[in-house]
């Protein structure tokens, strides 16, 4: 049995619920930490960056795994929806950490909104993710039919504007946030040979 086999093996035999709750552990860890000062100075600011920076590396794993199979036959499919939910999950508590621990002020959230392009951007990503949320779900596959796998090309645009959005934050070019983006083109450009007829989205 080959490298490859053997993953493939793995991974029939762990279920999706096992994956959540590998992935939601570091949130109590990261609170605590915050809570008793292990994140820094400033512990919000650094509970919102991790928890972001979480989320935009779950979305790239849910990017990867098409290109797995397609080109070393590792076949993850059967996360594709959970990486993407586990995603969501951790833009809502970026976004909460900031709308209620970070600003909590109404007025000056919308302000935020409008007037700083990296929060309008990341914003945006979080909004088009609600959409693809809401329908990672058999019922919503087999009722939404082809429009399904339309729609949810938008984690494309969502991954890149999450990506942004990061690049943007640091307000200096900083090694970290360009290579996320450079991994993010390079999954993508991975896509582009084989789109014609039915690749998996």
């Amino acid at each position: 049995m080959g490298f490859t086999d053997r993953i493939n093996g793995f991974a029939r035999r762990v279920p999706p619920w096992a994956v959540y709750i590998l992935y939601l552990l570091p949130v109590p860890v990261l609170v605590y930490m915050a809570q008793t000062g292990a994140l820094g100075r400033e512990p919000i600011k650094a509970l919102e960056h991790e928890l972001g920076e979480i989320a935009l590396q779950l979305l790239i794993i849910g990017l990867a795994i098409t290109p797995l199979r397609r080109y070393f036959g590792i076949n993850l499919l059967k996360f594709r929806r959970t990486f993407g939910l586990l995603a969501f999950i951790y833009v809502v508590l970026h976004l909460a950490v900031w709308l209620f621990l970070d600003v909590g002020i109404a007025s000056q959230i919308w302000a935020d909104i409008l007037k700083r392009p990296y929060i309008t951007i990341g914003m945006a990503a979080c909004l088009l993710m609600v959409p693809l949320a809401l329908t990672s779900n058999n019922w919503s596959v087999r009722k939404l039919g082809p429009a399904w796998r339309k729609l949810h090309k938008l984690t494309y645009l969502v991954v890149l504007l999450g990506s942004l959005h990061f690049i943007m934050l640091t307000k200096v070019w900083e090694v970290e946030p360009l290579a996320y983006m450079a991994v993010i083109l390079a999954l993508l450009a991975l896509r582009l040979p084989k789109r014609r007829g039915n690749q998996a989205a």
